[in-house]
């Protein structure tokens, strides 16, 4: 428990002085009732004087006292410095979290983009595919066709000779050298 009014310090020190003294005087052979004291104890000049032992230990007492509180305020200096060193490491700490918060976001705006561009080569590339087909098709087809109407007229052009051959018997004789009757 930390008491950080100095007054109730300083009260409690002086209850705890007054305890102890209460305490500790009773207790003294000195202040017990004797039959006929020789001299009044309490009387400055007098041998061994209460009051000026009492008055000493006083002042020791609150000279400590006053130690204690130099210590206790040093104390709280140290602390009240460790506790903006700590508001300063924690405003730090939050800076550099803004920081990098902020640069992450960057570097997932930049994967987005990053991501979003791959798609766009993946689809060119589909497209390109595509494209390479329905050319392909397209550029076949007219010779498809030109190549299924040399093959129909060759094989007109080869009924016409045979009918030819079968009434042309010279030419029958070539076409069966050749091999193609």
């Amino acid at each position: 428990m930390v008491i950080k009014n100095r007054s109730c310090i300083r009260k409690l020190t002086l209850y705890f002085i007054m305890i102890c003294l209460a305490l500790i005087l009773p207790c003294n052979p000195a202040f017990t009732q004797t039959p006929n004291p020789p001299n009044p104890p309490l009387l400055k000049g007098g041998e061994g004087g209460i009051l000026l032992d009492i008055k000493e230990r006083l002042i020791r007492i609150e000279e400590g006292q006053k130690a204690s509180n130099q210590r206790i305020d040093d104390l709280d200096k140290r602390l009240i410095r460790l506790e903006e060193g700590q508001k300063a490491l924690s405003q730090r700490i939050d800076e550099l979290d803004k920081r990098l918060s902020s640069r992450i976001d960057g570097i997932e705006k930049r994967m987005d983009y990053l991501v979003n561009l791959i798609y766009v080569v993946l689809a060119g590339m589909f497209a390109l595919v595509g494209f390479v087909l329905w050319d392909r098709r397209s550029a076949l087809a007219p010779a498809i066709r030109r190549t299924r109407d040399i093959e129909e007229r060759e094989e007109k052009l080869e009924r016409a000779i045979k009918e030819f051959a079968l009434k042309n018997p010279e030419m029958k004789e070539i076409l069966k050298s050749l091999g193609l009757l």
